[in-house]
Order: C-alpha cells, then structure tokens, then sequence
C-alpha cells in the first residue's frame, strides 16, 4: 500500500501502472493520420465535416475518462484506516475496578466514588500511548470487561459503562486479583502491573487474596493497590426507597493492612485516596512506572472510495456507447 494525501492509500496500486499506456493512447491517437474518413451515415457527411470531428473527439474523451477512472478504481482508493505496527516504551497494565454498592457512597462531592474513579481512571488510560491495558470489574464476584489491548476508546467505554449493581454486591479482592492476574500471565513484555482500586473489607469469593498476591507476584506481576474513601463517616447507600436509593451515614472501613501486603508482596505501593484530587495525584504517580519496550498493532476499519471512480467510469462509457449509436465508431 502507499499513501495519497494524509488518511489516504491505495490497496493495489500496481494498476496505477497502466495510466502511462493510457496517455500514450491517447497521444497516439492525436497524431495519428487516418487513412479515410469513415462515417457509418451518410446524414454526417451532409452535416459538414466540423460535426464529425465534434463526434470523434467526445468519444475520444469519454473513453479516456472511462479508462483513467476504471484504472483508479482498480487501484482501490480508501481512506480513514490502516494497520500499522506501533514500537514504543510500554506496560501490560489491568484495571482492577470495584463496583460494590458501597462505592455509591457520597464522599467524594460533587460526585460519589465510583463516578469519580471512573473519571479519574479514564484520564489515567488517555495519558498512554503504546501500553497494552485491560479491564476487570468486581464486587462480590469479577469479571474480564475488556482484554489487554492498545484500542483505548474500547477501554473507555468499559469504563463508562461500569455500574454499580452489575455483579452480585460484595467484596471479593482475592478473585479479582486472581481474574487479573489470569489475563496478565501471558503478556509481553518483563513489566505486567496490576492497578486495583476497592472502597471496602474483603468479604466475598473462596480465593484468599494474599494468596492470590502471592501466586501473582510468581508470575512477575506488581500490584498497585488504592483505598477509596474519606475519613469517619460517610454518606452510604443501604437499600432502595420510594424516591432512589437511601442513605445513611456509616463509618468508612478499608482494610489498609490487607492492601499494604498485597501491595509490598508484590512490590508494589498501596496508596490511600481521601478525595478526587487525592486519586488524581495517585494515578499520575503510577503513570511513572517503569516502561519496557512492547510491540502491539492496531486495526482500525477502512472506508471504500473506489465507487466514486467506478462510477464516474460507468458513466463516461454509458455516454460512449449513447454517443456511439448515434455518431458510428471511432476510425
């Protein structure tokens, strides 16, 4: 393939090679002599000469038209997408999210937690460029949203899509960290990243997460654990009424101990997230990791334009074959 204008290629530009046939044609048939003048009627010959030479050149236009145009569609002109390989310094990083009822919770204003982080998380996927990331979500169960991959407008439309309620409420860090840890194994590069970010106390799923930190921390993965929630009490949702959820103020309980191992198990750093700007700070921290180098390639879908060509071709030779009829064939 070869590039036109920018966002612009050709799929078989070899046919290209057949427009040099094509201007000497029609060089070719400019000076040329003819050995008679050939009419198929008489009625042009009674017309006058002129009207004759009008007939040839215009048949000689619309059949180099059609042959330009149909040897550009042939060479298949698109624009808006290609694959492309993409080397750069990078991470295998999943997204660990908690999406329990409990990050509902109204401590983080304007907003509650979990629209916060999803913010913030987003702002932390658009910072990258070349790292493979990937999506997990968990409450009392988890589950793989998105693989790794470099298709970062796919990453944030997972995270948009995340809400509270999907899963069956709950806390199961060990299974999340296991889930991650599942899709980080086989990741290129030497540096596979782990980010989980939880509001809560481990209280759900049969996988111990020290464990499960352990086994991650065997297959080369660093976990970098953050605690969501402020201080002393907060605004928690407890059940459902007649106008929306309803609240009560209950204490904030994050199990800092359990995330700090897992965290220095892995030799990762746990972080505690007090408010947005606080959550916003750790993720910029992560965003200096070490980088290794990673090769991926991206496919993005291509818009066909050689119908515009073929077109234009088709009718140059509809008006030929009209003219043809009428005037008789070229000599």
């Amino acid at each position: 393939m070869i590039g036109l204008l920018r966002g612009y290629e050709l799929a078989t530009p070899a046919w290209l090679l057949a427009l040099p046939l094509i201007v000497w044609w029609l060089w070719w048939r400019r000076h040329r002599r003819p050995d008679a003048i050939l009419f198929s009627r008489v009625d042009m010959l009674q017309r006058g000469p002129g009207r004759g030479r009008w007939a040839a050149r215009a048949l000689l236009v619309l059949r180099a038209v059609a042959l330009i145009a149909g040897t550009v569609a042939l060479a298949r002109p698109r624009s808006g997408a290609r694959t492309e390989q993409v080397i750069g310094d990078g991470i295998s990083i999943m997204l660990t999210f908690d999406i329990s009822s409990s990050m509902l919770a109204e401590d983080f204003q304007p907003q509650n937690r979990l629209e916060v982080a999803k913010e913030k998380v987003k702002q932390f996927v658009l910072g990258r460029t070349t790292d493979a990331i990937g999506l997990v979500s968990f409450s009392g169960e988890a589950l793989t949203q998105v693989p790794l991959t470099v298709d970062y407008p796919v990453v944030l439309s997972a995270i948009d899509n995340l809400q509270s309620g999907q899963l069956e409420d709950g806390t199961a860090i060990g299974t999340a960290i296991a889930t991650a840890s599942n899709r980080l194994r086989n990741a290129p590069g030497r540096s596979k990243v782990m980010v989980l970010l939880t509001d809560g106390v481990n209280n759900r799923g049969t996988i111990d997460p020290r464990t499960a930190a352990q086994a991650a921390a065997s297959l080369g993965i660093r976990i970098y654990t953050i605690g969501v929630g402020s201080e002393g009490m907060a605004p928690t949702p407890v059940g459902r009424g007649v106008f929306g959820l309803r609240y009560e103020n209950r204490k904030v309980e994050i199990d800092e101990p359990l995330l700090t191992d897992i965290a220095e198990g892995t030799n990762g750093r746990y972080f505690r997230a007090r408010d947005g700007a606080a959550l916003q700070r750790i993720y910029e921290q992560i965003d200096q990791l070490e980088r290794v180098p990673v090769r991926a390639s991206r496919y993005v879908r291509y818009n066909e334009l050689y119908l515009y060509p073929l077109a234009l071709a088709l009718i140059a030779l509809v008006l030929e074959l009209a003219l043809l009829a009428w005037r008789g064939p070229l000599p």
